[in-house]
């Protein structure tokens, strides 16, 4: 089974509602993996998601109140077969968490572009994040999919 971190700052909006996503079309796709995430920062390690978060992902059918954060773990690199970051903020401060070489090679969930932080927005940029999720959970469905050695 796949076993997939996704990571953003504090781990309360954008890496939640793309587990969250994952989560729901994963199994909608019949694609078996296990999704999780976390925060590079400690900030609000064992707090729910933002409320802004959890009101526009479960508006859009993705459950996420149950969601509660935590700070990425050393561990995680061998834990897990991939962690994506959703900037490069986020990707170059995973380094520090990397005890030794090897393991999972962080990447950027959307390739090459990033997921903006919605904090400091408005319910827009909620709505944006939900929507990229939804975009780069469908490539990584895809990606799952293909049989190895087609790329």
């Amino acid at each position: 089974m796949t076993r997939i971190l996704f990571i953003c700052m504090g781990n309360i909006c954008r890496s939640p509602i793309v587990e969250a996503v994952a989560r729901v079309e994963f199994d909608r796709a019949g694609v078996i993996a296990e999704v999780a995430s976390a925060g590079t920062e400690n900030y609000h390690v064992g707090a729910p998601a933002d409320h802004r978060a959890i009101a526009v992902a479960e508006a859009h059918g993705y459950p996420l109140a149950a969601h509660r954060a935590r700070q990425v773990r050393t561990e995680d690199f061998a834990s897990f077969d991939q962690i994506l970051a959703m900037d490069r903020v986020n990707l170059r401060a995973l380094q520090r968490f990397r005890s030794e070489p090897g393991g999972t090679e962080p990447a950027l969930f959307l390739g090459d572009a990033e997921v903006p932080d919605p904090y400091y927005g408005t319910k827009k940029d909620f709505e944006r994040v939900v929507a990229l999720a939804q975009r780069g959970v469908a490539a990584l469905i895809m990606s799952l999919r293909a049989p190895a050695g087609s790329f």
